[in-house]
């Protein structure tokens, strides 16, 4: 017989009246001793959560292809008086993964959390992309493979201890379908839909996912973008957010715009494609998407 109790069906209400009573009583996070795996964890949001989710007892495991970095990161959580192990991997790398899942599930049994967060995104009009494929494998490669296939070598373990949640950082474009960023979206709605599916198929097994659509955030990865320029939240800012999705276990995590912007979408489709476009016409591509000077960022969001 189901237990309802342990299927994600109530466990949002649930932990969300946890948490408040967590807050009243100063009991401990539901992520106090759990492993807690976080990609793209030596700058901006990755960084940012892997203080945030130590703060609240999780053991953290910080996954980046920096070494250097991903020490600074770990004596800082250390310091700070957190828990966590370091492990570079390089998400472009199918092989480099699947040694870091046996790796992790050698030392650790199951990871309990995972926080899909390296990315990579480039602005470019797709005018400018003719004759640049490579941009859509890139998206793909660090924004959707490389994530599936951290995902699928660890959730075996998390379906056979009856425990896991997923939270994939993905993007408002998501939901905005904003110009100039074809290949990151594209990339980031595969992540997303997978991520839904992975909750349907693991719902008995206590299994969940959640897609959280992050807007701007002041991280390396938009300096490219002049407009950006002083705009959005902050890394620390985002991380709390994530460290809520962590615990409450939502399906999806949204902003007002992106909300909005959706339900525009859906309710006056040639409008909203008006709007875009007109915005697509006032808004010029960066020198880095033209080519000159800087070029796109490889950094985590």
């Amino acid at each position: 017989m189901i237990d309802l109790l342990r299927t994600p069906l109530l466990q949002t209400p649930r932990a969300r009246a946890g948490r408040l009573a967590r807050r009243a009583t100063g009991a401990p996070s539901p992520l106090a001793d759990r492993t807690v795996l976080i990609t793209g964890a030596t700058s901006g949001i990755g960084e940012a959560t892997a203080y945030a989710a130590a703060r609240q007892g999780a053991h953290v495991l910080l996954a980046a292809r920096r070494e250097g970095e991903l020490e600074r990161v770990r004596r800082e959580v250390a310091d700070r008086g957190g828990r966590a192990s370091s492990y570079m991997v390089d998400l472009t790398d199918g092989e480099a993964i699947d040694a870091l899942v046996e790796r992790l599930l050698a030392e650790h049994g199951a990871v309990d959390y995972l926080v899909n967060n390296a990315g990579r995104s480039i602005r470019r009009s797709l005018e400018l992309t003719h004759g640049r494929f490579h941009d859509f494998e890139r998206m793909m490669a660090v924004n959707y493979f490389g994530p599936v296939r951290l995902t699928m070598g660890l959730l075996p373990a998390m379906r056979a201890q009856r425990f896991g949640h997923v939270v994939n950082i993905v993007t408002w474009g998501n939901q905005i379908r904003a110009p100039k960023f074809a290949p990151y979206i594209a990339a980031k709605t595969a992540l997303e839909v997978f991520g839904r599916i992975l909750g349907r198929e693991a719902f008995f097994d206590n299994v969940t996912c959640t897609n959280m659509r992050v807007s701007i955030v002041r991280t390396p990865m938009i300096a490219p973008t002049a407009s950006y320029e002083g705009r959005g939240e902050s890394p620390e800012e985002c991380a709390e957010r994530v460290v809520r999705a962590l615990e409450d276990r939502p399906l999806t995590v949204n902003g007002a715009v992106g909300s909005f912007y959706e339900v525009f979408n859906l309710a006056t489709p040639r409008l909203a494609d008006l709007v875009m476009a007109v915005l697509h016409s006032k808004e010029p591509d960066s020198p880095a998407a033209r080519g000159v000077g800087l070029h796109e960022s490889a950094s985590a969001p």
